[in-house]
């Protein structure tokens, strides 16, 4: 590793323990008020565990599967300090992070060599922070050397095309669009053309964040992601839901909603620097088997960040 890959791994993860302190401030400090005074790990230190992780909007059923593999450690390699109970937490959280499936997108947004164009459909509700997400991943993967353009999909707000255009010509790259009430499976199509005749690498399309009628937006999704086969077989190679971390158990609710309305296979959680409730990224991850493939810890463009399970864990327990 060169020096410029030493100082952009550290500098990421500076930006990573900053936009994660108030959720560590949050978990770690219930987890220092349980433990203080503690010489030994036993059930009422691992009630208060319980407590302190459920507060901390992991979730009630990640939780207790924690909780249970502590139990099972302990009584099995008999820790007893807490140094090693800091250990055994970072341990058994990353255990409980899915892994992407493949490893497409590197840490620095580079892509895997390909003859086609890595295709992301986004996902989510509105004000979740979904087109903001969508221009710092089209800046991020430009950056990386990637041609991107975009697709305004989200033909139901004529104020989401507008916002996707302005993201568009901050970061440099094309937005393919049409008027509000467009067909979104057509924008989907367009954009997907007119990414395989300029030879573009990455394609994000956005879509409607209504979850009023949900047979209506399974419709929606799944006849987008027809259309975009016909002009690309492997797309979309991500469906990426976009949840809101600072909103923590309506993060669950919203995941529930859009998983069973179309095939989300990666996750993107944003506002984590605002907040105290980034223990949702470990419950959701763990609750529905769908990998985090990326973060929002800052508003800068460069503050959304590949997902990294141990470098989220290390930041939260302070493990070096």
């Amino acid at each position: 590793m060169g020096f410029f890959d030493k100082l952009f791994n550290r500098e990421k993860k500076e930006k990573l323990d900053a936009g994660l302190q108030k959720t560590k401030e949050g978990v770690w400090g219930k987890i220092s008020r349980a433990i203080a005074g503690k010489s030994k790990i036993d059930d009422d230190l691992l009630d208060q565990l319980e407590e302190s992780f459920i507060t901390s909007d992991i979730g009630v059923d990640t939780t207790l599967k924690i909780i249970d593999r502590i139990r099972d450690r302990v009584a099995k390699d008999k820790y007893i300090n807490i140094e090693e109970l800091n250990q055994l937490l970072s341990e058994e959280i990353q255990d409980l992070l899915i892994k992407p499936s493949d490893n497409s997108v590197s840490e620095d947004f580079e892509l895997k060599k390909s003859d086609v164009p890595y295709v992301i459909m986004v996902v989510g509700v509105n004000g979740v922070g979904k087109t903001t997400t969508i221009g710092k991943l089209a800046s991020q993967f430009k950056k990386a050397g990637n041609k991107v353009i975009l697709g305004a999909a989200d033909t139901f707000r004529a104020a989401a095309i507008e916002q996707l255009d302005i993201w568009g010509q901050r970061v440099g790259v094309p937005v393919i669009k049409q008027k509000m009430g467009s067909d979104p499976a057509a924008v989907a199509y367009d954009t997907l053309n007119s990414a395989k005749a300029q030879g573009a690498d990455v394609v994000i399309i956005d879509t409607a964040g209504r979850l009023h009628n949900k047979v209506g937006l399974m419709n929606e999704l799944t006849k987008i992601k027809n259309v975009m086969k016909r002009v690309v077989p492997e797309a979309p190679q991500e469906v990426l839901l976009v949840l809101d971390g600072s909103t923590g158990q309506n993060a669950f609710e919203q995941a529930k909603q859009f998983v069973a309305a179309t095939e989300v296979n990666a996750l993107a959680v944003t506002k984590l620097d605002g907040t105290a409730k980034g223990g949702v990224v470990i419950g959701i991850s763990d609750q529905f088997r769908i990998p985090v493939k990326y973060i929002g810890i800052g508003e800068g463009v460069d503050d959304l960040q590949v997902f990294n399970a141990k470098e989220f864990v290390d930041s939260l327990f302070s493990l070096k």
